[in-house]
């Protein structure tokens, strides 16, 4: 049975990340995706570091553990490609579209509704940052679920990250 959005709210704090926590972030993110897919421990240390504003966290306020994070890079491009994953540099603070990298929720914590409370979240706070869309891809078993959250469904992605067939979808900002 699903949990409610108030359940979750009152069961988790939703924060940006701490500098210290990229490992966590790191071992969550292996824990949610095939190896061929997941950010390596380098990697996710520079998201951390140069985009924390980006990165939103859920953290079990009985334990204090984190339990899940959507992460992103801001740039002027439209369309999510595969060198965003793995080139930090392309990371432009100023950037007008969210590209979302992870979305990542320990099993034991899912059907909870904490992707959506952190999507909300990290929305919420994009909104009159004058940038104009986020986008991400997902599998297509993940397109029904995104859509929930206000996503439209662009088709297939140019991306073949992992060896898989992505679907592209955007959202627009709230202004």
């Amino acid at each position: 049975m699903k949990k409610t959005t108030e359940e979750a709210i009152d069961k988790y704090e939703f924060r940006t990340v701490h500098e210290d926590e990229a490992e966590i972030a790191a071992a969550i993110e292996a824990a949610c995706f095939p190896a061929k897919e997941a950010c390596t421990l380098p990697v996710m240390k520079q998201r951390v570091r140069l985009a924390p504003d980006l990165f939103m966290v859920a953290i079990e306020k009985q334990t204090g553990k984190m339990v899940g994070f959507i992460n992103a890079i801001a740039t002027d491009e439209t369309n999510l490609r595969d060198e965003f994953f793995t080139d930090t540099s392309l990371h432009d603070p100023q950037g007008r579209f969210l590209m979302i990298l992870s979305v990542a929720v320990l099993p034991e914590h899912r059907l909870q509704g904490l992707a959506r409370e952190m999507m909300r979240e990290l929305m919420r706070r994009q909104a009159g940052s004058g940038r104009l869309a986020a986008v991400l891809t997902c599998l297509p078993s993940k397109v029904k679920l995104y859509k929930k959250m206000g996503f439209t469904d662009r088709g297939l992605s140019e991306s073949a990250w992992g060896g898989e067939k992505w679907h592209e979808m955007t959202c627009v900002l709230p202004r």
